[in-house]
């Protein structure tokens, strides 16, 4: 058979194959455009709390957007604040309101060991120091330490004692998502870019899945000290910007934040650090509703510690009978009124609040919506 023959006969197969892939994914694509969100309605009159993106790229790094870009997306997505965190991006900046939105200098440290996320530093980060020594640099700078995506397969933390120092654990990664839809390219990848096409956040919540692996190592951590969940966007710009900063912040409620937001860029960036180092700071997939109302309440120090015997209560926000659920991992036992935990042993707990959202392509599944910072559980009778 001729050369040419045999190259005309696989262009043939491989336009085939794209019509098919475009054929597949234009179902979700079709079903996307008849989705709404919020899941949970909005409720008129409450006012919102303060929200954020945390983990963002620009053109300083490897994002496609500038700051004054990615600014622009924020304010247009509802948001008040931004951690900018470029990969060793180590140079003095200060932080800047830009159309209303704060944003706030921080960095993403390629350390030997995986990827750290560090803001909150009090005097300047020494660059070759923290690529090197990674979560002792950021101590000795004063700042925040957050182990980036530390369970992706792709690149995870890797120092067992680097983690243990570690105060803060990205539990959940966009771009986790997004690498693990790569792994199941018709369950996953293929349905949230049809989807995607139809409606964005659709798309991008498509690709929201537990992190059962993720749940365990931060619950791991927390047996031995206190330690803050964050939600990452890890934003380049593709998604845009705007419809992942749709689709989930970091919150500040009024255990976290006690004032209003300064005007001042200097004073507000101190309170948006202390709200997200506090451990009050709460995660939601805001696409699915705004977690305003939401608390736990109980017997927790400010250091979210409780004891072995303790009952906290989840306080949920108005939603619709039977589209939402709390789920519990760890030494804490649901109770049967589906709001009451009780710790029942010495350890750590996680719970989330889950919700009933839109599926691929008919019906629903469930998936995570509101996401605190995991509880440290005492021994009975322990001082706390």
């Amino acid at each position: 058979m001729r050369p040419a023959v045999v190259v005309g006969k696989l262009l043939r197969a491989l336009l085939g194959l794209v019509l098919l892939l475009l054929g597949f994914a234009g179902f979700f694509t079709c079903a996307a455009a008849g989705v709404d969100y919020p899941v949970v309605p909005p409720r008129e009159g409450v006012q919102e709390w303060p929200r954020g993106a945390f983990h963002v790229h620009t053109t300083r790094s490897d994002g496609r957007g500038t700051v004054e870009e990615v600014a622009q997306a924020a304010r247009a997505a509802g948001l008040q604040f931004v951690l900018l965190t470029d990969h060793n991006d180590f140079g003095p900046r200060e932080p800047v309101f830009i159309g209303g939105v704060l944003m706030v200098p921080a960095v993403e440290i390629s350390a030997g060991a995986g990827h750290l996320v560090a803001f909150g530093m009090q005097t300047p980060l020494d660059g070759p120091r923290a690529r090197q020594e990674g979560v002792s640099a950021v101590e000795a700078a004063g700042g925040v330490s957050v182990l980036a995506h530390p369970v992706q397969k792709k690149n995870p933390w890797r120092d067992a004692e680097g983690a243990r120092r570690a105060r803060g654990f990205e539990l959940y990664s966009a771009d986790t998502f997004f690498r693990e839809a790569l792994r199941s390219p018709f369950s996953r990848l293929i349905p949230a870019v049809g989807a995607y096409f139809g409606n964005p956040v659709h798309g991008v919540m498509l690709l929201v899945t537990p992190q059962p692996e993720s749940t365990e190592r931060l619950l791991e951590l927390t047996r031995e000290r206190s330690r803050l969940a964050l939600c990452s966007h890890d934003a380049h710009g593709w998604p845009r910007y705007e419809d992942v900063f749709r689709s989930l912040a970091m919150y500040l409620p009024p255990a976290a934040l006690s004032e209003p937001l300064s005007t001042d860029p200097r004073t507000a960036q101190t309170q948006v650090m202390r709200a997200l180092a506090g451990g009050q700071a709460l995660c939601a997939f805001r696409a699915l509703g705004d977690p305003t109302g939401f608390a736990l309440e109980g017997p927790l120090t400010e250091q979210r510690e409780a004891r072995v015997g303790d009952v906290l209560t989840v306080r949920l926000p108005p939603h619709p009978p039977g589209s939402v659920r709390v789920e519990v991992w760890g030494a804490g036992r649901l109770r049967p009124d589906g709001t009451s935990i009780e710790l029942v042993e010495e350890g750590a707990v996680q719970l989330e609040v889950w919700v009933l959202a839109p599926g691929r392509l008919f019906g629903s599944e469930w998936r995570p919506w509101i996401v605190p910072s995991p509880v440290r559980v005492l021994p009975r009778g322990s001082g706390i």
